[in-house]
This record gives structure tokens, sequence and C-alpha cells, in this order.
């Protein structure tokens, strides 16, 4: 009888000590998160709408949470649904809907003739990195991140990252604009080809890496020369689409990311600065290049 209460109680201590450490326990809250989200909210660059909603303030389990969270349903001032609703703060969402605007629907037009009508993507998730008990807090934990499965055209075709990284060459272009766009804004991108967890996603988030937030991760090196800013772009509807229309594959799980395998490599040794958006249709004709991996 004594042995199996005292069995009991052993599995339910170390039960308990996994849990306790399912979370970093020693981690602090660093000043620059607050920091950053006030000031982001007092400048009023969330309009919200019926589709982005502030909610009430998320604080923990833990360090986890924010002040501000936003509920939303739909980006682009509601021209684009969410697969699922995604909680997001201040800075994050801002860099998002401005990846959505200068990078995202230019390329879809660009290579597709049409935009992107849905997006399929994960965000808030109070965890450590890679879900490896005990790791440094995930920028999801703090509504920082934000994780991209798949895009969904106005006429229903899907790219999804995991199949569209090595697809069609009209895929690969779009999902590697999309790339090099969300390194242009983001601390960390990290796509298909980083490391063994981003096959199937590309996540990018505004991580400090340093005190003064300088240094970047744009993850995997890659050989393409964006098409954005040519007067491609122009020609955008001109494009054809491409002939094979496949149904995407089963989709993973999200939410998973990892610092930077490689070491960190700054931002302009990287690729090309893009031009700003204003300057699209006055730029100098360019010469399409295929896509390479």
């Amino acid at each position: 009888m004594w042995r199996s209460v005292f069995a009991f109680s052993a599995l339910t201590l170390f039960g308990a000590g996994l849990t306790g450490c399912a979370l970093n326990k020693f981690e602090q809250r660093e000043a620059w998160r607050d920091q950053t989200e006030q000031a982001c909210n007092a400048k009023r660059l969330v309009e919200t709408t019926e589709f982005v909603t502030p909610s009430k303030e998320i604080s923990g389990p833990g360090v986890c949470g924010m002040l501000q969270p936003y509920r939303v349903t739909r980006l682009g001032k509601g021209t684009v649904a969410l697969k699922q609703r995604v909680t997001l703060a201040c800075p994050a969402l801002t860099e998002a809907e401005a990846w959505l605007a200068d990078t995202i629907q230019p390329a879809a037009n660009l290579y597709f003739g049409q935009p992107v009508a849905e997006i399929n993507a994960g965000t808030y998730a109070c965890r450590g990195r890679n879900n490896q008990v005990g790791a440094k807090l995930s920028e999801h934990s703090f509504g920082n991140a934000v994780d991209i499965m798949s895009f969904k055209l106005a006429d229903g075709y899907v790219i999804t990252v995991k199949g569209g990284w090595r697809g069609t060459e009209a895929e690969q272009a779009f999902l590697r604009e999309v790339f090099l766009g969300a390194c242009a804004r983001f601390s960390t991108v990290l796509a298909p080809g980083s490391n063994v967890f981003h096959y199937d996603h590309i996540h990018v988030d505004l991580a400090r890496h340093d005190p003064r937030g300088l240094r970047r991760i744009c993850q995997p090196l890659i050989k393409f020369v964006p098409q954005l800013g040519t007067d491609a772009a122009a020609r955008a509807t001109a494009r054809p689409r491409p002939p094979e229309r496949l149904p995407a594959p089963p989709q993973a799980p999200i939410d998973v990311e990892e610092d930077d395998p490689y070491g960190v490599t700054p931002m302009s040794a990287r690729q090309p600065a893009r031009p700003p958006a204003s300057q699209l249709a006055h730029a100098p004709a360019r010469p399409p290049a295929p896509p390479t991996a």
C-alpha cells in the first residue's frame, strides 16, 4: 500500500516538475518589448476595424503575453482572409500589414495576375523555441512573430510554402519575392532550407538579437534576382499563370522557429535594397531571371 502511495507521489512530483520546466522560469521579460509595443500603440499604427479588434492584456504564464493584443480575422483592410484568427501585438501586426501591401500582393499580381485572398498563418503561443522544454521563449510567446504556411489566390489556387518552394517556376519566384520582402522588414526570417524546422513555413519575427537591435537573421541564402520594382510589375496582369494546378499537399503543424543555426549575417550582405513602393512603376527595365534554390 505505502509503496503504491510513494510511487504515485513520485510520479505526481515528476509531472509537476516537467510542467514547471515547460517554460523557462528563469527568463526575464526584456524592457524593450513593452517599450516598442507602447510606442507603436501611441503612434496608432494599428487601425481597428471589424476585422482587427483590441483585446484585454495577456499576462502570463510566466513572462509570456502582450500589453495590447489585437485579434485579427482579416488583413489588408478586410481584403485578405485569415484561415484562423490570429493574435498579434502592434509592432508585428504593423509590419505584417506593410509586408502584405508592399511585397505579397504585388508579387502575387506579378507572377499569377491576381491577388492573394487568404493566408494560412499562426501567431501567438506561449512556449519555448521549437517547442522544447526549458528552451528560451519563442517570439510567438509575445505576439511578435508570424508563421505562414500557405497563400490562396483569388481563383482558389493554393501556394503552400512546403510544396511551392521547389514547385513551379511561378511558385518559386513568388515565394522568394515574399521571403526577400520579409527580410527587408523583420529581424528574423527563416524559410525552407534554413534548418529542419522550417521545411513547410516561413517564420518572421521582430526579435532583438543584440542590445541595439541591429543584427539580422535571413536564412537560407538564395540566388534570386527580385523582379518587383522593374517594369515587369507593370505587366503583371499579362504574365501567364502556371498551367499545372495540383491540389495543395497536407499541411503540418505551425508555430516553430529556431535562432540562426549558421551565424548572423548583416542584411546588407544578403540582398539588394528594395526600392520604395512609389518607385515601382518608374524603375528601369530588367529582363526576368528564372528562380533558383
